[in-house]
Parts: C-alpha cells; structure tokens; sequence
C-alpha cells in the first residue's frame, strides 16, 4: 500500500530563507517614523515636562532641544545606515562594532524591554480610549489591545504593500487630528486667565528628568534604520526620511505644547491628568474630550502599526543570526514580510497585554522601566559609528556625519547624561529593567555552549 502525498504549501505561502526588498519611498519611511514617534506619549508627557520645569520658556526650550538633540542622533544614524542598510537596524550596527554579544543583547533588550513593552502599553492607551467609545466588558482596554495587536500583526502578514499602505492613512488621521486640537487652542479655546507659571526655581534633576521624557516621546526617529534595507535607495534618502520626519515632529510637538500653554496655563498643564482631554474640553465641552478619544486611537494605531513593522525587523535580525532563534529568521518571499518574527513578536505582546490585565502600572512606571535600556544602546551605537570609521576606513559612506568626531562625541555625551538621568531621578523601575536586559547574559552563553557542542 502506497504513502498518501505528503502535503505541500503552495509556494506563495511558504516562509523561505529569503530577504528584504527595497520597496518603500521616502514617503513610506517618513510615514512609519512620524507613526512611531507621536503616540499616545504626546498626550502624556506634556503636563509632566510642565510640572518638572515650571515655566513657558523652561518648556519651550526642553521640547525644542529634544528636536535639536534628535537631529544631532540622525546625522550618526544616517552615516550608519547609508553605509550598512540592513533589516536590523541599531542590532547590525551594535554586531559589526562590538561583536555578536552586543548585537544579542540589543535583540534581546527589543523583544523584552523596549520593543514589545512600549508597543503593549500602546495598545492598553488604545483600548482606554477605544473604551470611551464603545466598551466591551470589564476588561474593556485589555480586550480591546488584544484585537488591535492581532488586527495590526495579521495586515503586516497579509504583506509590506498592504501595511504600509494602512501606515499612510494611519498616520494622514493622526496629523490630521493633531492640527484640529493645535487650532483648536490657539483659535477657539478662550485663553488661561493666568499663565499660573511655577514660583520655585529648576534644579538640575528636575530639568534632568524632564530631558527623560521629552527624548523618550522623541524617542523612535532611529527606527529608520531598520527600514533602511527596504528603501529604495537607502544610501540617499535615509538622511532625508530622518531629517523631514524630525523637523515635522518638532514642529507638532512645539506648536501643540504653545497651545496648551494658551489654554491652560502652565499650572493647569502641570496638574492636569489627561492634558489633552481638558484642552479640548475648553473648546467643545465634553463632546471635545470624546474627539481627543478619537485622536488618541488613531495616534496609538499609526504607533502600533510602525512599531510592529520595525520590532518584527530586528526579531528577523536575531533569528538570522543565531541557530537557537533560527525560526524567526526566515524571510516569506509572499507579500515581503519576515513571517515568523511577526507572529513570534505579536504572540509575546499579548502574554504582556494578559500580564497587563491584572495589574498595570502607570505611565511614569513604564518610562522607567524602558529608559535606562533605551539610552544604553542608543549610547552604544553612537560609539559604533566612531568604532566603524576605525575598523573600515575606506567603507564608502554616502553620508558623512558633520563636523566629525564632534558631533558624535557630543550626542554620546548627551546620551550618557541621559542614562545617568534616568537612573538617577527615577524609581525603580530602572532597575527592574536593566535586570531584565540581564537575563539576557545567561540566554548568549546557553546560545554560545549549544553551538560550541554541536
């Protein structure tokens, strides 16, 4: 008796060894870079910076320096990914300086850390505010996170068109309703009686930490590297893609925090919960705050949306490098997309949205807990391009940083002031976070012995 045919996929299905395809635009890159950095933080970080500095000019000066500052990182960045585009981003720059250690360890710190933990607090803002609109139960915002991620991780495997596609919209909703609550507090809000500024001077730490989370909602600009493989031409438009997406952020960032400053004054911005909800709310009433609802939810999307797209990058990176993880790096030919890095990524994103359900902490808790790692590495591969220009002089490099060594020199020093910041004038969910990229050390040397046996 004969064996039944085994069964096969058809070949558009199957997930393969292949690899990225340069099919995005500088339109496509600037979408998922602005799409990543104005999330639902804008609507957070505002009345935090405002109560650690107290005045219009002391907000005025940390939001415009984080633009500058994030200017000085994109000419590293740009150099690096212009000389060495590739899929993973910071994790291929980290392994060609420093090695397959440091290379692990940032890959590491992306899916348990920095990458899937902001993507899941992103998702329970997302289902707050979906709440408001239309609740599902109880459990309303953790159910609502779980629909979105999956929604979001199922079009990014439908394929790289499509979801980019949804990027530009995502992204076109949030800008719009971005200016609709600019013009709505400089037009239509009547003005704050007293701008109500703070009497007591700025200290050092406070201006510290309030560096910590204006850079941190600033923070994802560096995600171009990792889409740096899939432009067409990397090697001219990544410095394009990441200075327009910069200039565009600071823009929205500056004119919206003067707004706030018309309508609420600085004590109201500093006291206020849900800044954004009240600044709205003086110009529509309540059903301005249902609007900033709306807002909310499309910003967390078009977020939601870029950092799956970038998080699954630097997954597909690990898993093409190292034999444990080897799942994640196969590339599907079928829509362009690394197939497995996404289910795997998305699949972790929900144990923590489950994790979340029980007991979530706030959002100051997870700005600790991300911070440290985050500036670490951001840190490290500064370093990387001054390591690189050592180790491959005569690598061509389609654009040069300005003003080199002093313009990487001084963005590492402003990176290493701010992992001492966030260190220093936060609590402890600092720690609980580098502990965390800790456990990382005993993964590598199980990872390393496995290979060294076989």
């Amino acid at each position: 008796m004969s064996e039944a045919p085994a069964t096969v996929a058809p070949p558009s299905l199957r997930v393969v060894p292949g690899r990225p395809r340069p099919l995005l635009s500088i339109v496509d890159g600037v979408a998922l870079v602005v799409g990543v950095v104005i999330g639902a933080a804008v609507f957070e970080t505002p009345s935090l910076v405002a109560g650690s500095v107290g005045s219009t000019s002391g907000i005025l000066l940390v939001w415009a320096l984080g633009g500058v500052i994030s200017v000085l990182g994109a000419f590293c960045y740009a150099e690096l990914a212009s000389a060495w585009p590739d899929a993973g981003g910071d994790y291929h720059f980290l392994t060609k300086a420093w090695g397959s250690a440091a290379g692990f360890l940032y890959a590491w710190a992306r899916i348990a850390v920095i990458q899937t933990g902001s993507i899941a607090l992103i998702a329970f803002v997302f289902g707050d505010y979906a709440s408001q609109i239309f609740r599902l139960g109880p459990q309303s915002a953790a159910i609502w996170a779980a629909i979105v991620v999956v929604a979001l991780t199922l079009l990014h495997l439908a394929g790289l068109k499509l979801s980019s596609r949804g990027q530009r919209w995502f992204v076109a909703a949030q800008l719009i309703g971005l200016a609709v609550l600019i013009a709505g507090g400089f037009l239509f809000a009547p003005a704050a009686a007293d701008p109500g500024e703070l009497a007591a001077p700025v200290k050092p730490a406070a201006f510290g930490l309030a560096m910590v989370f204006v850079l941190l909602t600033y923070g994802g600009w560096n995600e171009a590297a990792f889409v740096s493989a899939e432009l067409r031409n990397a090697k001219r438009d990544v410095i394009r893609v990441l200075l327009v997406s910069i200039g565009i952020i600071s823009a929205i960032y500056l004119l919206l925090n003067l707004a706030m400053i018309r309508a609420l004054g600085v004590e109201g911005m500093s006291g206020s919960s849900a800044v954004g909800a009240d600044l709205m709310r003086r110009v529509a009433g309540d059903r301005g705050a249902t609007a900033v609802s709306l807002l909310v939810v499309a910003a967390a999307l078009a977020s939601i949306n870029a950092m799956i797209f970038t998080g699954a990058r630097s997954a597909y990176a690990l898993g093409r490098d190292f034999r444990i993880f080897s799942a994640m790096g196969l590339w599907r030919r079928a829509g362009s997309v690394p197939a497995n890095a996404l289910m795997v990524q998305g699949a972790i994103i929900l144990a923590l949205i489950g994790f979340g359900a029980a007991g979530r902490n706030g959002f100051e808790s997870m700005i600790e807990y991300t911070a440290p790692v985050f500036w670490l590495f951001f840190l490290l591969t500064t370093l990387s391009l001054i390591r690189l220009r050592k180790v491959e002089p005569d690598r061509p490099r389609p654009f040069s940083v300005p003003l080199y060594p002093v313009t990487p020199l001084l963005f590492t020093a402003i990176c290493g002031y701010l992992l001492y910041s966030s260190i220093a004038y936060t609590g402890a969910g600092s720690l609980v976070g580098l502990a965390v990229l800790a456990l990382g050390l005993p993964l590598l040397w199980i990872c390393r012995r496995r290979i060294a046996i076989s």
